[in-house]
């Protein structure tokens, strides 16, 4: 009986010491996933952002310069800083810290369009987690997109907090599950939601207010000062 208890106690034991062993390999990928790749991210965007900068420094003015990158995000309310917008949705380009534009399954507009809905993604939590605090966003924040040559003020009208990964209605040009039944230039906000989850969206849709020509000193509009 005592060797029988003896051994229960060791396969006890050693269960025990394997659930531990579990639990800090959780906690180590847990750590990866919401803080290392957030470091890493950091660093590639911030090295991506100062290259198009270097680049728009060397360039003559004229159209939307989109090399490398189509130019940054500003959203105070977010405090993420300046966010770097490039080309696609894709996880090898959000995974970098940038935001990106749709390219399928609705085709974004561009802010210098005359009229459609410039529709961009990033992460929420991880590889940057530039959209981390979208939920902070309210009707009348400011969203701001500084290109090479001007300043694109947008004011936000309308917050989705909820809704299907498959909802493409959300990025069309006209997007009327905002309530908007006319062209316009738009510009919509989407990442993951809850945090820590990809089962739905949050989005938040903005309006073009104003456009402000960028001068020499790049000073920012007032929304940003």
């Amino acid at each position: 009986m005592a060797r029988a208890r003896s051994r229960i106690a060791g396969v006890i034991s050693v269960f025990g010491e394997l659930l531990i062993t579990a639990g800090v390999i959780m906690g180590l990928f847990v750590v990866y996933s919401l803080w290392w790749t957030n470091v890493l991210a950091d660093r590639e965007a911030d090295k991506q952002g100062n290259e198009v900068r270097d680049h728009w420094a060397s360039a003559a003015p004229g159209a939307l310069d989109t090399k490398d990158g189509i130019g940054f995000l500003h959203v105070p309310a977010m405090k993420n800083g300046e966010v770097l917008v490039k080309k696609g949705t894709d996880p090898k380009t959000l995974n970098n810290g940038v935001a990106g534009y749709y390219t399928a399954p609705v085709k974004s507009a561009l802010p210098t369009d005359k009229q459609g809905n410039f529709a961009l993604a990033a992460h929420r939590d991880g590889h940057g987690a530039k959209f981390h605090n979208i939920h902070k966003l309210k009707t009348g924040d400011s969203i701001v997109f500084e290109s090479k040559d001007t300043w694109y003020v947008y004011k936000v009208y309308k917050t989705l907090p909820e809704t299907s990964k498959y909802n493409v209605d959300v990025l069309q040009p006209v997007p009327k599950e905002s309530g908007r039944t006319k062209p316009g230039r738009y510009i919509t906000l989407t990442t993951c939601t809850p945090m820590y989850s990809s089962t739905y969206r949050y989005v938040v849709w903005g309006e073009l207010e104003r456009t402000e020509k960028v001068d020499s000193d790049r000073t920012p509009p007032a929304e940003l000062r």
